[in-house]
């Protein structure tokens, strides 16, 4: 092993405990791709139909951040694969929408329910009121960062993921 400076560089306290989570949680992502046998843009794409309900390609490109033509070949993989569907634009003859099937709809249930199992099993030993106060600092953290992240190659920064209310979450 050999390093310039022979430093490592390591974080502590709530920075260090938030990678942390993030890491947990990405890696819990990473499996659910795996086990569905999607790409990890895939999961992505499926995660946000499944939230919107109803996204154009172009929409679906502006939030993974990715050309039309990236999208379009996800989609197509997606709509291959059974777990999403292509509904004509009722205004627009060119444009389209991209829907979940019963397959997908029944996979995304799947998901949040094995998610919300994880969650409750990793927070059995916090009292009612101790979740509900860890669950509005989190989401008061997560929005904050939103407003203080920059982007560099855009003044605005990327919408918060969206709650379905209840506080249950709509991405993993």
């Amino acid at each position: 092993m050999s390093t310039e400076t022979g430093q490592s560089h390591t974080l502590d306290g709530f920075p260090a405990a938030a990678v942390e989570f993030v890491n947990v949680m990405q890696r819990n992502r990473e499996r659910i791709g795996e086990d569905a046998g999607l790409s990890p843009s895939e999961l992505r794409a499926l995660f946000r139909v499944a939230a919107e309900v109803s996204v154009t390609p172009k929409q679906l490109a502006g939030y993974l951040d990715m050309t039309t033509a990236a999208v379009t070949f996800i989609s197509r993989r997606l709509v291959e694969s059974g777990l999403m569907h292509r509904v004509d634009h009722p205004n627009d003859r060119r444009s389209l929408y991209l829907e979940l099937t019963p397959l997908a709809h029944q996979m995304m249930l799947d998901v949040h329910r094995g998610f919300v199992e994880l969650l409750e099993a990793a927070t059995s030993e916090l009292s009612p009121a101790e979740l509900a106060t860890f669950s509005g600092t989190l989401q008061s953290v997560a929005r904050s960062m939103v407003r203080h992240s920059t982007r560099s190659d855009s003044a605005e920064p990327r919408e918060p993921l969206r709650s379905s209310g209840a506080g249950s979450p709509t991405h993993l």
